[in-house]
């Protein structure tokens, strides 16, 4: 099974050799791995080309994008930089963030899984922040979902889904579409990343318009939107979160913002998220 991985880069010099190192280090070796330097100011590229030299299957291109931070759209757009240097030789192309440790046997698992269904579109392993001497899973998400941060495709399944939507929300859709097109998407707890940078170190505005937006994108509709947004604002432990994130939703609304989904597969959103919430409750 060959694995390509595109890791895109802004400002990662602290971390991106120890996330390549985790890489380079696999009882499963990726087939190619492209880093993209966006727009870095630090030494990104350098760090990275060092592991180029050294390492014929690692290649690093640069992205002249703009310096203004863009939640969602400046990392796909990074992803698809590095995407159009590859060729269509992979089975399982990955995207990754440049600030991660991976387990040794991170690629050899996620593989295995692939093998072991034909119907897995899209696999993954949670991230874990450091708490004192101790690692533990960064607790943002459910654990029916893989982190953006590190998303694994079937090459039918990222083919079907569409090309990934350059706009915060872009890694619940991904996931959604899957679904939507009857793939599987699985998580496997053993499998614990390192994440160097975790997400959440703090909090802008901004983001929350952003996120609230995206669930007026995804077609959630207002109630979801309330209940979503609830549940968010008490992972980050930030009440404010949360009127963040329904004025994101409003703003979207009255601007008519286009959507990430077409109406069907909005009601397929819908129908699914309602059906996990009665599964939860019940």
């Amino acid at each position: 099974m060959r694995i390509y991985i595109v890791i895109p880069a802004h400002n990662e010099a602290n971390f991106i050799g120890e996330t390549l190192e985790s890489l380079v280090n696999q009882t499963k070796l990726p087939e190619k791995i492209v880093v993209v330097d966006d727009n870095s100011s630090d030494d990104t590229f350098s760090v990275a080309q060092a592991f180029a030299k050294n390492y014929g299957f690692i290649q690093v291109v640069q992205n002249h994008s703009e310096a203004e931070h863009a939640p969602g759209s400046k990392v796909i757009n990074a992803f698809y930089k590095g995407y159009y240097e590859l060729d269509d030789q992979f089975d399982v192309i990955c995207k990754f963030d440049a600030d991660l440790i991976f387990p040794n046997n991170y690629l050899e698992t996620i593989a295995r899984h692939f093998q072991s269904d034909p119907k897995i579109g899209m696999a993954g392993g949670f991230c874990s922040i450091q708490k004192g001497t101790h690692w533990q899973t960064e607790n943002l998400t459910g654990k029916d979902h893989i982190r953006g941060a590190l998303k694994a495709y079937r090459k039918h399944c990222f083919i079907q889904i569409g090309e990934l939507k350059p706009a915060m929300g872009w890694d619940t859709a991904d996931e959604l579409l899957a679904r939507y097109h009857d793939w599987k998407v699985v998580t496997d707890e053993r499998l614990l990343v390192k994440h160097l940078r975790p997400t959440g170190m703090s909090y802008f505005e901004h983001s929350g318009y952003r996120q609230g937006e995206a669930f007026y994108r995804l077609r959630y509709g207002f109630s979801l939107t309330l209940i979503a947004s609830a549940k968010l604002a008490a992972m980050k432990m930030n009440p404010f979160a949360f009127l963040h994130y329904v004025g994101g939703y409003l703003r979207a609304a009255k601007k008519k913002r286009p959507f990430l989904v077409s109406a069907e597969e909005g009601r397929f959103i819908r129908k699914l998220r309602w059906a996990n919430i009665r599964k939860k409750l019940f």
